[in-house]
């Protein structure tokens, strides 16, 4: 019996640059989560800064330095800076399932990525506004 030789075909023009298409998009995924998770840092270093600030300015005294907080600074910050961390491998799970689907030739479009990111975003938008007009 003959064998039968499965012959690989060449990747063309087309298929190269819907591979770095599919590169490109991962990569702003994962710019868009080190922007969050720098948000996050920043959020949750805030207060510290402030503390630091009122030393400098010779007031040892925080509460008559600052209007009074609940502290929640804290708790936003590392809530984004996980939300990133998550955001990073969803983006990178996404770009090889796409990957896969780019070879195959099966590509079905799917927005639970965004979905997840809007949604959170919002979220933590609307927690800020809470927040900022209850320590006015």
């Amino acid at each position: 019996m003959p064998e039968i030789i499965e012959e690989k075909k060449p990747v063309g023009l087309g298929n190269r640059r819907v591979h770095m298409a599919n590169e490109r998009t991962f990569l702003a995924w994962i710019r868009t989560s080190i922007g969050i998770m720098a948000f996050g840092f920043v959020v949750e270093r805030f207060a510290l800064f402030i503390k630091q600030m009122s030393y400098i300015l010779k007031q040892p005294n925080i509460e008559s330095a600052l209007p009074p907080s609940h502290g929640y600074s804290a708790i936003v910050g590392i809530f984004l800076v996980g939300l990133g961390a998550l955001m990073s491998v969803l983006a990178y799970i996404r770009y090889k399932k796409v990957e896969r689907q780019i070879n195959e030739d099966t590509y079905h479009t799917s927005s639970i990525l965004s979905i997840l990111l809007t949604i959170s975003v919002l979220a933590v938008g609307i927690f800020l506004v809470i927040y900022l007009i209850q320590s006015t």
